[in-house]
Parts: C-alpha cells; sequence; structure tokens
C-alpha cells in the first residue's frame, strides 16, 4: 500500500535562508562589533545580508567554485559574520581555524581542509606570513581590513583586501537553491590524539541546530534580546549563535579580540547586552572587574557557560549578587555543538535553593535533536538513576557520522541504532539530567580549550634525563584545569624542573605548556602496563599549582 505524502512546498532547509529571513524582517535591527583597533563599527541585518551577497559575488570573481573550502582565522567580528553566510549561503564551505592553535597544527589543517582562499585578521598577519609557504591549497588571501589599513609591506605576494573584494561587487545576487545536505561549514577538534579531525556540518544540519538552540530551555532567544557571544566564532561557530541570532532577529553584538573583564563589562553597559556566552574563564575576568569596582548590570539577563564546567561559587554569586542566572550547557564540535542545558522542569521551581542548585550544575538535560544514553563496560546501556556512571553516548541529525577525510565512522552500534561515542564518563538521573563525572580519554581543558596528555608526554619522553612520564590535570582556579607533568628520572642522571618545562619550547603552543613538574619514584601501571591516570589523579587531588 502506498502511504500518503504530504501536500507541503519542498524548500531545501538552506544558511542562506536565516540572513534573507533576518534582512526581511528584521532589516533594521544592529549588528555592533568592536574593531581590533578599538572602534565601533554598526550596521543592520539588512546591511549584512547585501554585504553578504556581494562577498559570494567576490568569490566567484576569484575563481572559487562550490564545494571550495573559505577559511579564517578571525575574532568575533561584521566581516567574520559575513563569511559565514556569503561562502556558505553561494554553496561554498566556512571553514573556521583556531589561532590559538600551534602552528604546525594550523598549517596541517589548511592543508587537509584543502582551503582555497584564507581571510583573517590583521593580528594574524605575522602568523600567516610564517606558515604560508606550506599552505600548498590556499590561492588567494584577504585581510580583513579597509585599504588604509592594508600593511605596507608583507610577504604575501597574492594579498588582497577585503572591503575592495566587497566594494567591487554590486550584490545582485540570488542565493542558489541546493541540497540541504550540501556541505556549510567544517570545524577542527583540537586534535587531543593523533591530528585534529574536521566535522563536517551540512546546512541542514546546521539550521536544525539554530532552531533548537533559540528554544526556551536552551539559550532562550527573541527578537527581544540583545546577545553577545564571547565564544569564538572559531570555535564550533560560536556554538551557533550567529546562526541562532539571525533567525530570531535579535540585536548582536560581537567583541572581537577585546575579552578582558573591563571591555566586556563597558561592552555590556553600551549595548544593552541581555545574554552572553563563553567559557568560565571569561565570566572569572568580568566577575573580578565588577567586584572590584563596585559594579553592576544594568540589563544582562543570563549568562550561559560551556567548555567546561562552571565553579558552584561563582554561579552563586552571579545569581546572588548580580541577579543574573547562570546556565550550564554541554556539548562538541563533533555535535555541531549544543547537547544538553541545565534547565529546571516543570515541579522542580518548587523546590528548595539547594535543591535546584544541584541540579542546574550537572550538564542539564538533552535538547530537541539529541538523544543520549550511557553504557557499562559490557556495552550495555545503564540505568538513568543519577548514580551509575558509564561511557556516554549520543545521536541526532546535527552529530556527526564520520570525519572528513576518514573512510571509517566513529559511531558504535547499540540497540540496532548508530550512536556517537563521546569519550565522557556521566551519569543521568532520573529527571535526564546529565553530570559528566570523567574522561575517558586523558585530555585536559584549560579555559574551554584541550590540552593533549599524550602529547605532552611524547615530548618529555624526548628529554635525556625522563625515563618515563605522565600527565593529568590539576585543578585551578581560573583555567579549570592546567597540566602537571609527573616524571620518574633516568637512574644516574639530573634534571630541573626548569630545564624540563624550558624542553617544552618551540614544540608545542606556550599555553599548553605544563604548569609544574612532579618527580616521582614509580609510576602507577595496570596489569596490561598502562599507566593508571585514575589513581595519579587520586595520588595529586590536592595538588596546588604554584601558577594557582
Amino acid at each position: 500500500m502506498n502511504a500518503l505524502m504530504g501536500r507541503m512546498m519542498q524548500m531545501p532547509l538552506l544558511i542562506s535562508a536565516l540572513i534573507t529571513h533576518a534582512a526581511r524582517h528584521h532589516a533594521e535591527t544592529e549588528i555592533v562589533s568592536r574593531l581590533e583597533d578599538g572602534r565601533t563599527h554598526r550596521y543592520t541585518y539588512r546591511d549584512a545580508e547585501l554585504r553578504s551577497r556581494q562577498l559570494a559575488q567576490a568569490l566567484g570573481r576569484l575563481g572559487t567554485e562550490p564545494g571550495d573550502r573559505i577559511a579564517t582565522l578571525a575574532w568575533n567580528g561584521h566581516r567574520h559574520f559575513e563569511i559565514y553566510f556569503g561562502a556558505s549561503g553561494s554553496g561554498r564551505v566556512c571553514h573556521t581555524i583556531n589561532p590559538r592553535l600551534f602552528p604546525e597544527q594550523i598549517t596541517w589543517i589548511v592543508n587537509h581542509a584543502q582551503d582555497r582562499v584564507l581571510c583573517f585578521d590583521l593580528s594574524f598577519l605575522p602568523l600567516i606570513e610564517k606558515i604560508a609557504p606550506q599552505l600548498a591549497s590556499v590561492r588567494h588571501f584577504v585581510a580583513l581590513c579597509e585599504r588604509a589599513q592594508m600593511p605596507g609591506q608583507t610577504t604575501l605576494a597574492n594579498l588582497q583586501c577585503y572591503e575592495d573584494l566587497v566594494g567591487a561587487e554590486d550584490g545582485h545576487y540570488a542565493w542558489p537553491s541546493f541540497d540541504e545536505n550540501t556541505a556549510s561549514g567544517i570545524c577542527y577538534t583540537s586534535g587531543t590524539t593523533g591530528n585534529p579531525k574536521g566535522a563536517v556540518y551540512s546546512h541542514r544540519s546546521t539550521l536544525l541546530h539554530a532552531l533548537a538552540a533559540s528554544l526556551p530551555d536552551t539559550l532562550n532567544l527573541s527578537a527581544q534580546d540583545t546577545i553577545l557571544p564571547v565564544v569564538p566564532m572559531y570555535h564550533v561557530n560560536a556554538w551557533g549563535i550567529p546562526y541562532s541570532a539571525a533567525l530570531v532577529g535579535c540585536k548582536l553584538v560581537l567583541p572581537g579580540p577585546h575579552l578582558d573583564g573591563q571591555s566586556l563589562y563597558e561592552l555590556f553597559e553600551a549595548e544593552g547586552v541581555t545574554m552572553a556566552a563563553g567559557v568560565p574563564t571569561v565570566w572569572l575576568a568580568v566577575l573580578g572587574h565588577i567586584q572590584d569596582k563596585k559594579l553592576k548590570f544594568s540589563t544582562l539577563q543570563r549568562l550561559v557557560f560551556g567548555g567546561s564546567a562552571a565553579p558552584p561559587s561563582m554561579m552563586k554569586t552571579f545569581q546572588r549578587d548580580y541577579g543574573v542566572d547562570v546556565i550550564h550547557c554541554w556539548g562538541m564540535t563533533e555535535m555541531s555543538p549544543l547537547g544538553t542545558f541545565a534547565r529546571l522542569k516543570n515541579g522542580q521551581s518548587a523546590l528548595g535553593e539547594e535543591s535546584q542548585r544541584r541540579i542546574l550544575q550537572k550538564q542539564g538535560r538533552a535538547i530537541f535533536g539529541v538523544d543520549m544514553a550511557i553504557l557499562g563496560d559490557d556495552g550495555q546501556p545503564l540505568p538513568w538513576d543519577g548514580e551509575q556512571s558509564g561511557n556516554l553516548i549520543v545521536r541526532g541529525p546535527w552529530v556527526i557520522a564520520q570525519y572528513f577525510g576518514h573512510d571509517d565512522s566513529p559511531l558504535i552500534d547499540v540497540g540496532g541504532q548508530r550512536w556517537f561515542p563521546t569519550g565522557d564518563v556521566a551519569t543521568i538521573d532520573v529527571y535526564g539530567g546529565m553530570q559528566i563525572t570523567d574522561r575517558s580519554k586523558d585530555v585536559i581543558k584549560s579555559g574551554g580549550e584541550w590540552i593533549s596528555s599524550i602529547e605532552l608526554e611524547n615530548i618529555a619522553m624526548a628529554h635525556p634525563a625522563v625515563h618515563e612520564a605522565a600527565v593529568i590535570g590539576c585543578k585551578h582556579p581560573k583555567w579549570d584545569e592546567r597540566p602537571l607533568l609527573v616524571v620518574v628520572k633516568k637512574p644516574g642522571t639530573e634534571v630541573t624542573r626548569e630545564a624540563l618545562l624550558d624542553f617544552f619550547n618551540g614544540q608545542i603552543a606556550k599555553w599548553q605548556i605544563p604548569d609544574d613538574v612532579a618527580f616521582v619514584d614509580e609510576i602507577p601501571h595496570t596489569a596490561t602496563g598502562k599507566i593508571q591516570k585514575l589513581t595519579l589523579r587520586k595520588q595529586f587531588a590536592d595538588y596546588r599549582l604554584p601558577t594557582a
């Protein structure tokens, strides 16, 4: 028997629809950017959509084709916003790159993605000049600035000015229609084990993610909001906030590179920000500034914390002293990235303050579009009792099925369905509240950024005085975690803490270098010879880093 089909219009879910909607129905709403030089740039969604179409024309004039990767090394600003829509909307792929990675990693990522155009803010010019000779696929370098700001001298032979490219076009461009499963963007993981891996998002997955992120129990966005994403646009598309902002038509404030507590607070107050999102390290800086200056927030209503767990004391201070709700969320690059939000359910509002706080300190409930489960060591699902912890797995329309350039799939079969193993260990309570309890991969999360313990260990083991090395994360009041290097010296050798830490210079980004070294007689091992990281973490649970 033939199924009865719906009689609805067939319109693909495309990113261009978001900016078109914003330009038509929220044309006058502002997008405000703090530029690198401290100036403030203002324009509207109508302006942004026109310039996005001009950019699409310019990319065509540069000889790029649909499917070509357009890379960015840029702060949160209006030009970066235009690339999100001009590149993806025209059928090309927006590839945001984290500039905090080591230059060799950035080079590897650009070449692996086969980027054709690399757009960058001027503060990254020295980095680009350094790695440009190794970027085999890049045909055009584009400085995100005005003609008057272009560098007088540069080693980049084919450097172009973004404003010249956009200004040369008339904007008479119709957004093309194509399969909604076409790639829209690529974000690479931080390379916690081996080389970074690329998550390729589609137009369909991005639009569905933007819809779900805007719901009341997630970011709770509306056209009445003014939102400021502190989370970088190079970090999992700023958690999808630029797309959600266009979807609801809210005022969008982009802080550029000015992420210190004072600059952010001044921007909150000047632009009437109602919601901001970022990693806990940023909010510690904001909190320190307002406490030191005895300030208050005039308009800020809620802060969204992700990347790492928010310290309970900081959550309590924001809520009790400043009337700002702190909302926990959790996700991954492979999840576009949002997966859970900590929100109260019907009936939980009647609970006592302490009970509510315990609920809100968890990573939260799965949002629509994400399903999750926890597995025991035998691969079987565990009950949601809030007690038993297991390996966290997820599935959904914005969860990856395969990494870019990899023939194999990371997915596993459970109960006849395909799931993505997150690498986290968690509990889930009877209300669906998920809490991360450990990590199955021994990575360290510092200020929302991953640091590979394996990479640090490999470097340390190359030192002639090191017999064995292990790296674990130790608690840090500012960065959540920082790496501690645990070393067993070779018999008959001597080496100092300073010499070991200096050994890392030039081999890894400075912010990834361990904060301290602990010398031990032996490192615990399992029966199969693997280092027991859990035992080490217990052993150094009360260890105080010199930087703490």
